[in-house]
């Protein structure tokens, strides 16, 4: 006998249909947590609470299954959007029968759709990263919990400038102190809601939908060392080792030497449903990096070090970039190739033919195939009514990656055998 997996909100037996109150009802066993049972006070059955490992859940229902006894289980509104269910039904062969989700019914509240809502959850989980995966977005529904609660998002988003947002938070959702209203987030960051919550954000005006900045982003927009101004990557140098990474929309990537943090932000607005992790041994580089963070709406991590030390804290990589080697490229090189997942990139730039050559050879020692290009870009420049051009410093793009069984690499040195 399949198990059944019901929904149920906040308003208990009130809100089931006839039928799933009769099931519940009919059931050897109810499972769920607390309070969802102290709906149910005159059950008859043997009931389970739900705590602890799922793992552990999921076996007790498969041997309640085996010995023939009808078991049902409650999870909150629908029980395969972030709950449950989605767990039970990969483990074991469950009937799964949705209730209004609690989002589903926040919208409701608000008397908007939400086909075009981007939704996310931060309950039990990092809000890391949260910027850069809805900036841009017009519409967000976000789960919370008690740590990553209303007041502390709004915080976190005004650290990062996004003003443009309104917040709707719906408290209690079906239940006796059902609550709802609108706030600015500098008002929500004051405010005390009860843990069961859902928020919107509904951008109005300002830096609203469509207008996230497009890769490749002008120099003079980030902040920079003075009167040293010219240590960041290149806008033109930024684009093409970026396209050489290749990154994907949920990449891990490391940016060694990120001074500005230029190459990493970029990388963020991309993989906004990944990872990055920047390393800088310059702490006043480093500062701006992170300033310039927060002004571009990317949460990355960023550290102070010298590479490769620091780098053991960061997770396997799928794309490396090295703006800077701090002179200890075969250590760099080594740690970066070791770490580096099946399939990944390293991009490095070099702007001598000391730093190509050497980091050339302990690619090849490492045994990884490159690919390089010499960029020599110019950048025109008006000189009274006429224009000319102005010359960068030429980079030299060093892109490597493993060598692929029976590639080319491979049938060259075969062929001089």
């Amino acid at each position: 006998m399949k198990p059944k997996v019901i929904g149920i909100g906040d308003n208990g037996q009130e809100g089931l249909l006839p039928q799933y109150a009769k099931w519940v009802y009919e059931s050897d066993v109810l499972v769920g947590g607390e309070r969802q049972l102290q709906f149910f006070p005159d059950y008859m059955g043997r009931t389970i609470v739900i705590k602890g490992g799922l793992s552990e859940l999921a076996a007790k229902l498969k041997a309640e299954a085996e010995q023939g006894r009808s078991v049902v289980v409650l999870a909150s509104g629908d029980p395969l959007f972030y709950g449950i269910g989605g767990y039970l039904s990969s483990k074991l062969d469950v009937e799964v029968y949705p209730s209004p989700s609690s989002v589903q019914v926040a919208f409701a509240r608000m008397g908007q759709s939400w086909q075009d809502a981007y939704i996310t959850s931060v309950h039990g989980r990092s809000i890391k990263g949260l910027a850069q995966r809805i900036d841009g977005k017009p519409k967000v529904a976000l789960l919370t919990d008690e740590t990553n609660h209303p007041g502390a998002i709004a915080r976190y988003l005004l650290s990062f400038g996004m003003t443009e947002y309104r917040a709707f938070v719906a408290e209690n959702l079906d239940g006796e102190g059902e609550r709802t209203g609108w706030y600015d987030l500098t008002e929500l960051a004051e405010q005390q809601f009860s843990p069961l919550n859902v928020l919107i954000l509904s951008a109005a005006g300002g830096k609203g939908p469509g207008t996230r900045d497009a890769l490749g982003i002008e120099d003079d927009r980030f902040i920079q060392r003075k009167p040293d101004k010219g240590l960041i990557t290149k806008k033109e140098i930024r684009v093409l080792s970026l396209a050489q990474l290749q990154l994907q929309e949920d990449s891990v990537v490391w940016d060694i030497g990120t001074c500005t943090g230029s190459v990493a932000i970029e990388a963020a607005k991309i993989a906004r449903y990944g990872q990055v992790y920047a390393i800088e041994k310059n702490e006043a580089d480093l500062q701006n990096c992170i300033d310039n963070m927060h002004r571009f709406r990317t949460d990355i991590t960023a550290v102070q070090g010298r590479a490769p030390q620091g780098l053991e804290a960061f997770p396997d990589p799928d794309a490396v970039f090295i703006g800077g080697s701090g002179g200890e490229m075969k250590e760099l090189l080594h740690a970066c190739c070791t770490r580096l997942k099946p399939g990944g990139r390293i991009v490095l730039n070099a702007a001598t033919i000391e730093n190509l050559y050497e980091a050339n050879k302990a690619f090849a020692e490492e045994g990884f195939a490159t690919s390089i290009t010499l960029a020599q870009i110019a950048r025109s420049k008006p000189i009274l009514d006429l224009t000319r051009f102005e010359g960068l410093n030429p980079i030299y793009i060093i892109t490597a990656k493993h060598k692929e069984p029976g590639g080319a690499e491979e049938r060259e040195a075969n062929a001089g055998e």
